[in-house]
């Protein structure tokens, strides 16, 4: 066994990536304050090839120096937007027909497991704040909220790191 050289791993150009076919899944990011964080969500949706991050409230935008640190060029690759007002984004990617999905602990929240995605409605997924979460005024607009089951004695995930596993869950169901 060896690792694989960079050069071994046949990826794409960047010209190739962004005309490649994405993944109906939009990152919705309700006031993330860390920048590396938000980074963190663009190697996510470079990886998966997602379609876009829409990056709201006082969410950083690129170009900025943590956000470039932990993205490592998908702030290139992925597309983006920022919207101010995160409910302004959703009433938007509602009306594009986006199902609204968040994650977080709620009272209806459902298990990620349980959720049934089959990748023909496109989803639009609310990750909040690292200390409030998603914002209430966000939550009034999610379609279903769904939740990491978790074990110890902490309450809840970093973002980024939420981020990559219901992402992984989300895609490996549609392909």
């Amino acid at each position: 066994m060896r690792k694989l050289k960079l050069t071994e791993l046949n990826r794409l150009s960047l010209q190739e990536y962004k005309s490649k076919a994405k993944q109906p899944l939009v990152l919705v990011m309700d006031n993330i304050r860390s920048g590396l964080n938000i980074g963190s969500a663009f190697r996510v949706a470079d990886c998966f090839a997602l379609e876009r991050i829409v990056l709201c409230g006082i969410s950083q935008t690129p170009p900025h120096r943590e956000i470039m640190r932990s993205a490592i060029g998908a702030e290139q690759s992925v597309d983006w937007s920022y919207e101010k007002d995160t409910v302004d984004a959703l009433k938007s990617l509602k009306e594009q027909g986006y199902q609204i999905v968040g994650v977080e602990q709620t009272t209806t929240s459902i298990p990620l497991s349980t959720f049934e995605w089959s990748g023909e409605t496109p989803i639009a997924l609310v990750l909040g704040n690292e200390v409030k979460g998603v914002s209430d005024t966000a939550l009034e607009y999610l379609d279903v909220c769904l939740e990491v089951p978790q074990q110890g004695t902490k309450h809840s995930l970093n973002v980024a790191v939420c981020t990559g596993i219901v992402v992984y869950d989300l895609i490996r169901r549609i392909q």
